[in-house]
This record gives structure tokens, sequence and C-alpha cells, in this order.
């Protein structure tokens, strides 16, 4: 097989530029992509537990726990004790990483543009659906879904 004419390569690739013009635009924020998912679902979603993360995610438990040390050490979460079961942390944002919300998606936003540059709207959105459906695919796949 043509690794040009492979899906899997092919979105691999756009993935690992995407990730690093992202890199370049939040590095001085303090901010490395690999935290980057979690820091906008939890923008969504503060006082989750880690389980609960890592499903919203979909990142392993223990990519996510080293992740979430890092991000712990980088000023950007807190964890406490769940009232509902001590044994269980949840996660909240710093003050530091809500005062990064606005700058973090005003980067993303830009990889976005330079990414969909030279399409039109139409365009743009109807790669988003077909993104979000190869996803759902992928998604039910792993569950042992039919689609």
């Amino acid at each position: 097989m043509d690794r040009h004419q492979s899906l899997g390569y092919q979105v691999n690739h756009l993935a690992r530029l995407l990730a690093q013009a992202l890199r370049l635009r939040i590095a001085p924020l303090g901010v490395v992509p690999g935290q980057f998912a979690q820091l906008l679902a939890l923008y969504d979603r503060e006082g989750v537990t880690q389980n609960q993360l890592c499903e919203e995610v979909r990142i392993d438990q223990s990519t996510m726990a080293h992740t979430l040390k890092r991000m712990e050490r980088d000023g950007l979460i807190e964890r406490a004790a769940d009232p509902a079961d001590r044994r269980r942390a949840l996660i909240n944002l710093t003050d530091r990483a809500r005062e990064l919300q606005g700058p973090l998606q005003r980067a993303a936003a830009e990889v976005n543009d330079v990414a969909t540059r030279g399409l039109s709207e139409q365009e743009a959105a109807a790669c988003m659906r077909l993104v979000g459906h190869l996803i759902a695919n992928l998604e039910a796949d792993l569950a042992g879904e039919e689609t």
C-alpha cells in the first residue's frame, strides 16, 4: 500500500503537523500539545476524576497519570479529594489555567485557520463532518458496535 493513499497515514501525518503548529504557538504559554486535550475538556467541565477525563479525551490511564502529574507540576491543575468518595481525586483547573483559556483557544483557532486556508466555509464544514463520521465509525468499532 502506498502510504500517501492510506487514510491512516495521511490523518496521522496531518495530526503531527497540527501538533507541531500548535506547539509553536502555545510553548510561550508554558503548555505542550499533550496537555491541550485535557485542558479543553476541563474548560468544558471541571471536578472530574482521572478516569472520567481518560474517557473524555480517549487517553489510557498511564499516559493520563503522567500528563496530569506534569500539569500539576506546571500549575495548571489541582486535585482535591472527592467528597462522595475520598479515595478518588477530582481534577480542577488553577487560576493560571483559567487565565490561559483565551490565549490557548486563539492559538488553536489560528492553527485551524492555517490548516483550512484556501477552503470555503462549506468545504471546511464538510471536512469536519467527514472527520466526525470517521471518528464515530472507529469509536463504534472499538466498542464492538456496528455503524
